[in-house]
């Protein structure tokens, strides 16, 4: 399986912008594409966090250029796997 990247979210989230600006959706169907969306939102949330704190990292190592390995805290408010996401 192929890794879901911060620009695939954006992408699939540009897709789902435009099916709920089109207006031809139920209520439920609008509903559903939001849900999804808000999924794809918090990933890409995570990776920016992630790319954040890896270039904070950077910057603290007393002008030493090499990155340590960051492991992202475990919140519930991200998806649990990739397989979670909806693109």
């Amino acid at each position: 399986m192929q890794e879901k990247t911060f620009e695939a979210g954006l992408e699939a989230l540009e897709k789902i912008v435009k099916k709920l600006e089109e207006g031809n959706l139920t209520l439920e169907e609008s509903y559903q594409y939001f849900e999804k969306g808000m999924k794809i939102v918090r990933f890409c949330e995570q990776k920016i966090k992630e790319i954040e704190k890896k270039v904070e990292i950077l910057m603290q190592e007393n002008e030493k250029l090499y990155l340590k390995d960051y492991k992202p805290e475990s919140e519930d408010y991200y998806p649990k796997s990739e397989d979670d996401l909806p693109f």
